[in-house]
This record gives C-alpha cells, structure tokens and sequence, in this order.
C-alpha cells in the first residue's frame, strides 16, 4: 500500500508547465510540514515536494499561493537522475490525486503571502430559496435524534 495524507502550508506559488504532447497540466509545489516533538526539544520541520496533474494542477495555480494551507491526498514516488557532475540524485516526491484547499481567499497579487481565510459557503442551489436542494425539507436542530 502507497497512500500519504499530508496537511501543510506552501512554501513558493505553485509552478505550472504542460507536457507538450498530450498538453496535460503539471503543477509543483513544496509545503512545510511540522513534525510533532517532545516538549523542550526543537520544533523540526519538512518539505515534501508534491506533483499534480491535469486540471487539479490548473486549479492549484489559480488557487493557491504561498503561505496557504492545503491538505494532500496521494503517493509517494521515488526517482533518481544524473546531475551535470556526473553524480546521481534521489529523489522523493508525493503524487497528489487529491487537493484541498483548507484557506480560501483572493489570489495575492505580485506573490505577497497575505490573504484572507474565509469559510466555506454551500453553493446556491436550483430548489428552494434556503439553499435547499429539490426534494428536500428543512429539519431544526431539535428533530436530530443524535
């Protein structure tokens, strides 16, 4: 089984390129992750670098930006190339097939890493005037029996 789930926040703006063949979008992108430690012992910290394709690669361009939270769901990959010195480099990457956007907000302008985070709204839908959804009824609080 290769499955990583990860929550962490951007280090840099996604960069996005196409593969030229198929024109398939591939976005990546580093988030900071804290590692929990012991009291009294340094807070350490990693970079996992992450790798999304197609139109979720699209999205985390025009989404996210440094210093977002964003939850990953995906695999890891290991690699290796050869460098202009002749030596081979390793490499470990996590494949997403899932982005959350966990902070939401207007995309920084000129890279600046302030946004505002704002919640989640449930998109208007084609019922009711509520938001509630065609065939649906509205239940209080005090009918739950949970």
């Amino acid at each position: 089984m290769n499955s990583v789930v990860l929550i962490g926040r951007l280090t840099r703006d996604p960069e996005v390129r196409y593969i030229s063949e198929s024109q398939t979008a591939v976005a990546t992108f580093t988030i900071a992750i804290d590692r929990p430690t012991r009291t009294g012992q340094e807070k350490k910290t990693d970079f996992p670098r992450i790798t999304v394709f197609g139109r979720q690669a699209e999205n985390c361009e025009r989404f996210l930006a440094k210093g977002r939270l964003v939850g990953i769901q995906g695999r890891i990959q290991t690699g290796s190339y050869t460098n202009k010195d002749g030596q081979t480099v390793y490499t470990t990457d996590v494949v997403a097939d899932r982005v959350e956007f966990l902070e939401w907000g207007d995309r920084p302008q000129g890279g600046a890493s302030q946004f505002q985070s704002r919640p989640q709204q449930a998109a208007p839908a084609a019922g009711g005037d509520m938001g509630i959804p065609e065939g649906f009824q509205a239940i209080q609080d005090d009918d739950i029996p949970f």
